[in-house]
Order: C-alpha cells, then sequence, then structure tokens
C-alpha cells in the first residue's frame, strides 16, 4: 500500500459484510492495503476474540492477503505494553471488528497503541471499522437508543467520545435491519452541526480527503440539519416525539460519492467502483 502522509483513509463498514459471496467491501479492503501489505486486525470489541480473526484471517488470505496479523486485548494495561504496540510495527492498514465499541475506547483510549494507530492514519494508512469498529470511527459515537421507533424527547440515547478520525460525523450501522432512523435523528438533532450517516449491513464508505464514496450491496443514508429551522427538543414534554424540521436525508447506492464540506452526493453507476478496484463477480470468475 502507497502511503501519502496527511492523506489516511478510512473504510466505515456498516456490520456483516458479505464474507460468502462476491466479498466485495473486503476485495476493496484488500486491494488498498495491497497484498505485499501489512493488516493488523484488532478485536478488542469481541468476546470472541480468537475464532473472529481465524475467520477474517481465512477470508482475507483467500483473497491474496498475505501479512496479517492479531491485535488482541483483556485490559487497557495490555495497551501501555512494548509488545502490544510492536503488533503494528510496520503496519499499513488497521481492522477494528464488531463487538462493545466502549471497549474498544476504554481500553485504547490515550494509549501507545492508540497513539500507534493514528500514526498509521496520519501517514497515509488506512483505518477501517465493521459495526462497533465503525462507530468509534468519529469525534462522537453512538453508543445506544431505542433503534426500531421514533425518537422520543427524554428517551435515553447515549452518546460517548469516539477516535475523531472523522471529524463532524456521527455514525449508525445495521441501519435499515434495526429501524435506527429514529435514533439518528435524535442524535444530530441534539448537534445539528454534525452529518449522521447510517450504514445498512453489507455496506461501507471509503472515506478521503472530506468525501467518500458507497461500496457494497446495502444502502447509505445521509442526514443533513445544517438547514434545520426548528426543533422541539429543547421545549416538548418528555415522551413526546421529537418533531425536526429542515433535515435533508440522501439515501446512496454502491459507487455514489458524497462530499462532506459542500453536503452534495453525485450520483456515479455501480461499475465504476469495480473498474476502479478491479472487482469482478463469482459469475465474472466462471465466465473467464
Amino acid at each position: 500500500m502507497r502511503k501519502r502522509p496527511g492523506f489516511g483513509s478510512l473504510l466505515i463498514i456498516g456490520g456483516r459484510e458479505d464474507k460468502d459471496g462476491d466479498k466485495t467491501i473486503l476485495r476493496v479492503l484488500t486491494e488498498k492495503v495491497g497484498k505485499a501489505g501489512k493488516l493488523v486486525i484488532a478485536t478488542i470489541a469481541s468476546d470472541e476474540p480468537v475464532r473472529l480473526f481465524n475467520e477474517y484471517e481465512a477470508t482475507l488470505r483467500g483473497l491474496g492477503m498475505r501479512h496479517i496479523h492479531h491485535l488482541a486485548l483483556e485490559t487497557r494495561e495490555e495497551a501501555s505494553l512494548d509488545s502490544k504496540r510492536n503488533v503494528l510495527r510496520d503496519a499499513d492498514a488497521v481492522f477494528f471488528t464488531g463487538g462493545d465499541q466502549l471497549k474498544i475506547t476504554a481500553q485504547l483510549g490515550d494509549t501507545p497503541v492508540y497513539s500507534r494507530v493514528r500514526e498509521i492514519f496520519e501517514a497515509g494508512g488506512l483505518i477501517a471499522g465493521t459495526s462497533a469498529g465503525a462507530s468509534v470511527m468519529t469525534e462522537t459515537m453512538l453508543v445506544s437508543g431505542d433503534g426500531d421507533q421514533s425518537h422520543r424527547i427524554g428517551s435515553l440515547l447515549r452518546l460517548a467520545p469516539g477516535f475523531g478520525l472523522l471529524q463532524g460525523v456521527i455514525i449508525d450501522q445495521h441501519f435499515a435491519e434495526r429501524g435506527r432512523l429514529g435514533r439518528l435523528l435524535g442524535a444530530v438533532a441534539q448537534n445539528p452541526r454534525i452529518v449522521g450517516i447510517g450504514l445498512d449491513e453489507d455496506s461501507a464508505i471509503l472515506v478521503r480527503r472530506g468525501r467518500f464514496q458507497v461500496i457494497g450491496s446495502g444502502a447509505v443514508y445521509v442526514i443533513d440539519s445544517s438547514k434545520v429551522t426548528f426543533s422541539n427538543i429543547n421545549e416538548a414534554k418528555p415522551h413526546q416525539p421529537l418533531c425536526i424540521y429542515g433535515v435533508k436525508l440522501h439515501v446512496l447506492n454502491q459507487s455514489d460519492v458524497f462530499d462532506l464540506k459542500t453536503r452534495r452526493p453525485r450520483y456515479r453507476p455501480e461499475e465504476e467502483v469495480e473498474k476502479i478496484f478491479g472487482l469482478h463477480s463469482k459469475k465474472d470468475e466462471k465466465e473467464r
């Protein structure tokens, strides 16, 4: 992977990325890291770190990736050990798996291992994350909240500091599958400055230089509240539904691009992702 200082990339995945079919998202990860590149899989969020690492390692080696290493932590104290930081030596990319996002931030925040992750990103490397690993990428992360109904005033919506690799954005994952539009609207209503991004399962965004491209079979929802004219979040009685006027909602598909600075989407044909990353499906392989 050719690094460009100051131009690190993020691959943020909504969870349950395809590991058996076309494996589009994991193919893009492989392409970005390169066959000669070093990937570190961090299973910090998981209660089954060994099983999860073995699963990803087998899939990614099947896609041609050669240098795959495992970063596992059971305590915050371990994040200060040289042996753990050394796992990240010469790494081109780090991939955070799913589980509990608070385990990632609580064990890594302000530690030598976290500092090394930031160094990799700032040196032009790739930081990837799926599900819980996706939520930690932003300055503020969604931890929990009612995800299958409209947001109501006073309902529990738990936010916490994230890694801050992506500024001005908040991420929610498993989005359509778990009906999380209400809770993402609730999070954005609390701070209309930020852009809310909801990622379906088997969908991802590849973020570079203030814009992202959609990858995968699922959809990506973007909530832009910069033009909101009114919200009852400070006036309504507890348990009343949230009302908010002037919200703009975009729904993006594979290959579509979104500029986070201008907050404008741009349509691109799905085939463009395949051309850019040299991807082809199982059907294409059989025809060759």
